[in-house]
């Protein structure tokens, strides 16, 4: 379980001059993945606090705000300061709960972590359940600064961190158990610290909005193949071929895992992007029932709650991942563990271009429309993943 973090905050300099972080505009941006994952919700009592109502306080909260300035683009020879924006929510409930404020405390940074200050951050639907208090019983304590997906510039070091130094270039999931108490300072804010095994170096080819939307979708993606015992030469069906998870199925087995033949479900505007993916045989879910046809697979990955279905179409003896909804054997479900490591691995994949990130043509969003991107992620329409570029 994450400890519980300090309110300290920094006001120190970096210790060398960086350059100043500059990214493509927005059309140079654009590829085209949703994470579809669902988590087990808990059963604690709700709880419902303002921010000023909960001593002793892990953040500093300001009272008032509910939009945020136009985002500037800063410069890596910046100081630290001892207060950053951030989006903060004080209490459970709907997107009204989200809150802009500019005084929020920079979080203090373990002997493990780094502190990164944050460049493009990307939302999953575990976000939008965390802040509707689906799993209260092993939150972190509220007010919350919400964000699992990150990538930004590491400007402060902890004693003990040994591969990373001031100015790398890194991406990874913060949170090392989605639903073991989550860090309360997330990565929607200027800054935010991480543990150094979370997060790996961004591959070079990509920009920080592309890398932004990778880590709890590959990391899911990856996890999935692994535990269902997926190998070179067996064949799979992905269904939700055009979501964060699903899109990287569909690619991971192809190129990294050796499938024989993958084939993806979707709608029929985004049949081509699965055919782009790589998907050797593609399904219309609004015209055909992938359980009517004769072909079965030696693995199903469920990222859209069909279990139900899913179990009709797989090999006896295979298996079928499942991320949301009821898990019918031989389906069976599991919580993403981050882990730093994974990224590097795949990180080779990335540069070459056999595996690509998909950002939802929609983003990315400013960091002033944070409301508007968890209300568009939790529609369940998005194509790929939700991203907010620039950070102030």
């Amino acid at each position: 379980m994450e400890a519980l973090l300090s309110t300290t905050g920094y006001s120190l300099p970096f210790s060398k001059a960086k350059p100043t972080i500059t990214l493509p505009p927005h059309s140079a941006l654009r590829s085209v993945f949703s994470f579809s994952s669902n988590f087990v919700d808990c059963i604690s009592p709700r709880i419902s606090a303002s921010p000023s109502s909960l001593p002793p306080l892990r953040l500093k909260v300001s009272a008032n705000s509910q939009a945020a300035p136009a985002s500037v683009e800063t410069s890596a020879t910046s100081p630290i300061p001892s207060e950053m924006k951030a989006w903060i929510y004080g209490e459970y409930g709907g997107v009204d709960v989200l809150k802009f404020d500019s005084k929020v405390l920079v979080p203090d940074v373990k002997e493990d972590q780094v502190l990164l200050k944050v460049v493009a951050a990307a939302l999953n639907p575990v976000d939008a359940k965390r802040r509707q208090g689906k799993f209260k019983a092993t939150d972190s304590p509220l007010p919350t600064v919400p964000g699992y997906d990150v990538a930004g510039v590491v400007v402060k070091v902890g004693s003990q961190v040994k591969s990373l130094k001031e100015g790398d270039e890194v991406y990874g999931n913060i949170n090392e158990k989605a639903l073991e108490n989550p860090k309360q300072f997330g990565s929607f804010a200027e800054y935010t610290a991480v543990e150094e095994k979370l997060v790996a170096p961004k591959p070079k080819m990509l920009d920080f909005v592309q890398v932004a939307g990778l880590p709890l979708a590959i990391e899911t993606a990856h996890e999935g193949l692994e535990r269902s015992g997926f190998s070179a030469g067996k064949s799979i069906l992905v269904l939700g071929g055009a979501g964060g998870v699903g899109s990287l199925v569909i690619q991971l087995a192809k190129e990294v895992f050796g499938a024989s033949k993958v084939a993806a479900t979707s709608s029929t505007g985004k049949l081509e992007l699965l055919k782009s993916l790589g998907a050797d045989l593609v399904i219309d879910y609004t015209k055909e029932n992938f359980e009517d046809l004769p072909e079965k697979y030696d693995v199903v990955f469920d990222a859209v709650g069909q279990c139900d279905r899913a179990v009709k179409v797989v090999k006896e003896g295979g298996s079928v991942v499942v991320l949301t909804g009821a898990a019918t054997p031989p389906g069976f479900r599991f919580v993403v563990t981050s882990n730093g490591s994974v990224l590097k691995k795949l990180n080779p994949f990335l540069e070459s271009g056999k595996v690509k990130p998909v950002v939802d043509p929609k983003g990315p969003f400013p960091f002033s429309q944070a409301v508007e991107a968890f209300s568009y992620i939790e529609t369940g329409r998005a194509t790929g993943k939700v991203v907010v570029h620039p950070i102030p």
